[in-house]
Parts: C-alpha cells; sequence; structure tokens
C-alpha cells in the first residue's frame, strides 16, 4: 500500500507503478537549506496555494534553480495541521483533471513545514518571528481569500476582533491581518530588512488592500504608543517594502469522490475529506485544472525566486491591472457567476453539465464575446480572445472538474459589481456605446435577484449559498410570488440602485427598469427562468 509521507516515497517503483510523479530533488536538503536560510513564506494552505505556487517552487526545486521550498502558515483553523499536514509529512497530492478524463497525479514536497500563526501556538509563533527575523526572507503570499483583508463588519464597524489587536497591540494578534502586522514589525525591529508582501487572492488592486489593512493596523499600534515610531513609514517605504498587484486564476475545486476512488484503488488510503470550522475542504489531495495564470508586479525589494521559469508573468503594475480587469470584468468571472445563478434556479449541480445546455452557452459566449470584448483593455501578454475562448471551449465544459454552480454563488453580493459593474461603467464611459443596449449581463442581474428568492424555476424552496448580504436583501423580495408578476413590481429597486453592490446605480444608467422586465418574466411560474432564457437566446 502506497503511504504518502517521506519514508513512503523511498517505494519509487511502486509509486511508478501507480502513475504517480514524485519530486526529483532532496526534500530533506530542502527542508535544512529553507530553515537556515527561508526566503518564502505562504499564508493559506488552500487547493490553489497546494495546487499552484507550491508546484511551480517544485518545479524550481527539481531542476535544481532553488534550494529552498516554502514555509506554509495557517492563521485559522490552523488545529487542522495535525490532521492535514503533520501526518503526511507536508506532502500532497495534486491531481490535474484533463478533459478527455486523465489524471496527471504527482506528489508535491515544496512545502518545508507548515506553521500555525497564532501566539496560542507558542512554538510555531515563536518560530515564525524567527522566520521574519532573517535577512534571507524575500516574500510572504498569501491566498486568505479576500474576505481575509477586510478589519470591518458590513456595517462598517471594525470587527470585534480587529478592536482588540489595535487596543492590545502586537502582542498576541487574533485577526490574519494583526498577525500580520505583528510579524512585520519584527522584521522592523530587526534592523528595518527589506520584504515583499504578495496578496495572490482574486481581488482589484490585491496589493494595495493588504497595505492599506497593514499600515491601517500599525498607525494605531503606533499612535498609541504600543509599537516604536517609524514603523508606519517603514511598511510605506517602496524601497524596504512593497505590496505587488497580482492575478491569479486556476480552478481548485473540492476534493472530487472521482479522484478518491482512483487514488484508493491504486492503494492510496486518502480518509475522508475535512470540513474545517470555516466551512471550507481539504484532503491529503487537491484535484485542479491544467490551466493556470499568475501575473505579478515585479516590485521585490529583498530578490524573489525566479518564478519566471516556472511560468509566471513578472510584469508592472498597469499590466497587472489590466490583466485582472480583463479576466474578473470579461473573459472569466463573469461567465462564472452567470453560470452560477442560473444553474441554481435550473437544478444544475456541475458547471461541465451546464456548457451542454444550448442556451447556457450561448448566454457565456453572448456576455463574453458580444458584451465585454468591445471594451476590454488589452494587457498585452495574454490574448483575450484566445483566454475567452479557452475558457469556453476547454474550461468550463471539462467535465472532469467537479466545480458546482452552488460553490460559485457563495458571496455573489461581493462579486457581482466587479463581474459586472466594470462593463456597464466603460459602456457609460465610452463615446458610441450605451449601457441601455446591454441585453445580456441585465439578464444575468435579473436572474440574480430571482434566486434570492430562494424558489427554483420548479417552484420548489431552494437553499441559497453563503453570502454575507442574504439577511438584508432578501427581505427585499418576500414579498414576491411565483404566477404573479405584477408582485415584483418597486420591490428590485434598492437593490438595484445600490451602488455599493453594483458600483453604479443602475437606473442611471438606463438598466434597472430591463432588469425588472426580465425579472417579472422570471416569474410568471413554474419553468419561466427557462422560458425567460430560451426566449432571448434561442
Amino acid at each position: 500500500m502506497l503511504k504518502l509521507n517521506r519514508k513512503g516515497l523511498m517505494d519509487v517503483g511502486a509509486w511508478k507503478k501507480a502513475g504517480i510523479s514524485l519530486p526529483e530533488f532532496d526534500i530533506d536538503r530542502m527542508e535544512s537549506e529553507t530553515n537556515r536560510n527561508p526566503q518564502w513564506v505562504h499564508f493559506g494552505t488552500g487547493n490553489i496555494f497546494r495546487a499552484f505556487p507550491a508546484v511551480m517552487q517544485q518545479k524550481l526545486l527539481d531542476r535544481g534553480i532553488v534550494k529552498t521550498g516554502i514555509i506554509a502558515v495557517k492563521t485559522y483553523d490552523w488545529k487542522t495541521i495535525d490532521e492535514m499536514f503533520a501526518p503526511f509529512d507536508n506532502l500532497s497530492l495534486v491531481v490535474i483533471m484533463e478533459p478527455g478524463g486523465r489524471l496527471d497525479m504527482r506528489v508535491v514536497g515544496s512545502i518545508c513545514t507548515t506553521l500555525a500563526g497564532d501566539p496560542a501556538h507558542e512554538t510555531h509563533w515563536n518560530r515564525l518571528h524567527e522566520i521574519f527575523s532573517a535577512p534571507s526572507l524575500q516574500m510572504v503570499s498569501f491566498t486568505i481569500t479576500e474576505k481575509g483583508y477586510s478589519l470591518r463588519t458590513l456595517s462598517g464597524e471594525y470587527a470585534e476582533e480587529i478592536i482588540q489587536d489595535m487596543k492590545n497591540g502586537p502582542g498576541k494578534p487574533q485577526h490574519a491581518m494583526s498577525k500580520t502586522a505583528a510579524l512585520a514589525y519584527t522584521r522592523f525591529k530587526s534592523g528595518r530588512l527589506p520584504l515583499a508582501f504578495v496578496s495572490m487572492d482574486n481581488c482589484a488592486r490585491n496589493g494595495d488592500r493588504l497595505k492599506a489593512s497593514l499600515v491601517e493596523i500599525a498607525g494605531h499600534w503606533e499612535a498609541n504608543g504600543l509599537v516604536e515610531k517609524g514603523f508606519v513609514a517603514y511598511l510605506e517605504d517602496p524601497a524596504l517594502v512593497s505590496f505587488p498587484w497580482t492575478m491569479i486564476d486556476k480552478i481548485t475545486p473540492r476534493p472530487s469522490d472521482r479522484v478518491r476512488e482512483t487514488l484508493n484503488s491504486l492503494g492510496l488510503g486518502t480518509g475522508e475529506t475535512l470540513q474545517t470550522e470555516k466551512h471550507s475542504f481539504i484532503a491529503p489531495f487537491v484535484n485542479a485544472e491544467r490551466a493556470e495564470y499568475l501575473v505579478i508586479e515585479d516590485s521585490f525589494p529583498n530578490g524573489r525566486p525566479p518564478l519566471e521559469l516556472a511560468g509566471t508573468y513578472f510584469t508592472d503594475r498597469e499590466t497587472v491591472d489590466r490583466v485582472e480587469r480583463m479576466k474578473v470584468g470579461t473573459c472569466l468571472n463573469p461567465l462564472h457567476t452567470s453560470l452560477a445563478v442560473f444553474g441554481c434556479l435550473l437544478g444544475y449541480t456541475l458547471i461541465a453539465d451546464e456548457m451542454k445546455d444550448p442556451a447556457l452557452k450561448k448566454l457565456v459566449e453572448k456576455i463574453g464575446f458580444e458584451e465585454g470584448m468591445p471594451v476590454v483593455d488589452d494587457p498585452g501578454i495574454i490574448s483575450p480572445g484566445e483566454f475567452i475562448r479557452e475558457v469556453i471551449e476547454e474550461r468550463l465544459p471539462n467535465p472532469n472538474i467537479p466545480d458546482s454552480p452552488q460553490r460559485i454563488a457563495m458571496d455573489t453580493s461581493q462579486k457581482v459589481g466587479i463581474r459586472f459593474g466594470g462593463t456597464i461603467r466603460a459602456y457609460r464611459d465610452s463615446d458610441g456605446l450605451d449601457p441601455a443596449e446591454l441585453k445580456y449581463i441585465p439578464l444575468v442581474i435579473a436572474a440574480w435577484c430571482r434566486y434570492l428568492t430562494g424558489i427554483d424555476d420548479r417552484g420548489n424552496p431552494m437553499p441559497l449559498s453563503p453570502d454575507p448580504l442574504l439577511d438584508s436583501l432578501c427581505p427585499h423580495l418576500a414579498g414576491v410570488r411565483l404566477g404573479e408578476p405584477y408582485s415584483g413590481e418597486g420591490r428590485l429597486r434598492p437593490i438595484l440602485s445600490n451602488s455599493g453592490i453594483f458600483s453604479v446605480d443602475l437606473y442611471d444608467v438606463g438598466l434597472g427598469k430591463k432588469i425588472e422586465g426580465y425579472f417579472s418574466e422570471m416569474i410568471e411560474g413554474p419553468g419561466a427562468v427557462r422560458k425567460t432564457l430560451d426566449k432571448y437566446l434561442s
């Protein structure tokens, strides 16, 4: 039986027979080199980290280009280290799911160690302070989701743990940003050592969001005498501390039962998928698609790993911004959101199955090619046309990626303005284009409002995916009744006029009434969502 640990890797023949590639470098030597001269710390040990940045570093280790690995840090749910990392000696099994069904499997061993980023785990916390004191440290990266950078609640007030952290200083921080600030303070006290903080999360200008949170916390500490003067100036000095913008793209859905069964049939016991306290799903393996993109602003005061040799694009800030807007506002994320809301309403559980639906396939083609492409800002390093072609023809239809509309529909209120707001504003601000002429983007927004009623297209109750604004949005639709189109009159205005959601008032740009009309058609009775979709896309 194959064992996913250091000792188990010694049976090279068995792994080869199973068709699973192994690391080609000396893991013990990598661990020793990393502990002596740490260069890369990463916060967030989820699926995208293990399937993408960790694999990129492994490629460099395999070729002898670098000698050190990555020190991974969990700032919450850190007790899962004992369940999902320690038993496997920090090894992961990454499975690329090809459209034709082939599984490309490899053991990833580039993670040197996994540490709990929490003062409650004193040994690990002290080790992190030692690492942040090391002159060799070049980069601290993050995949903690965009919510991990927020210091405030939805009402705009500081979260309770942030209030406590600002009061208590860097001694025992609770929030991920406060913990990062405390470790940055250790680096400041160690001689104002240079460092790059690199957010790899999917949010616009992510480096600025990370910087703003750290500076805000540090400012409170400094103003209250909890840290030495000059700490804020250190964080704001680009010659010493940088916050590069990035764009990352790779679909890494929840662990697949099919992959688990395949691995178990090869003699590799993988146990059960663990759902953490924060509702993420992890297993000893990660399944992902082949396609991947990582674009990073090349701003590293203390040097960086040569990740361009593993496929990363290093460029200037403006190009990163154009790539991010291309992906998030035109070529991928709007298509995902469109499939998510319609998929939930129509009873789909797999994105790939939706792409077999002629109307839904045509919908994403119309939104991407017809409505989005006229205002896309070509970044130059990646072709928007080729990118969206790959998305529609290869990535979304991949039947082996077990991604669901229900997962994509999570936090839609936080995404819908980003996904569609940029295109709407671009139409508004462009000569010769009028947002009122848009047809398919408003159809999706109407479908999202229809989704918020919690009733599917068959007329049955439908569970809504987690979203921080459900409690404030759903009451606006409480009086909507299926089969009574007029019951929706006036109920969408508080939602569609909310520029905090869409970045514009949709009535001001001529779309509010159009969306109301689509919505009325979608509540005419059971099957009305399908009827409306087919009407405008058949």
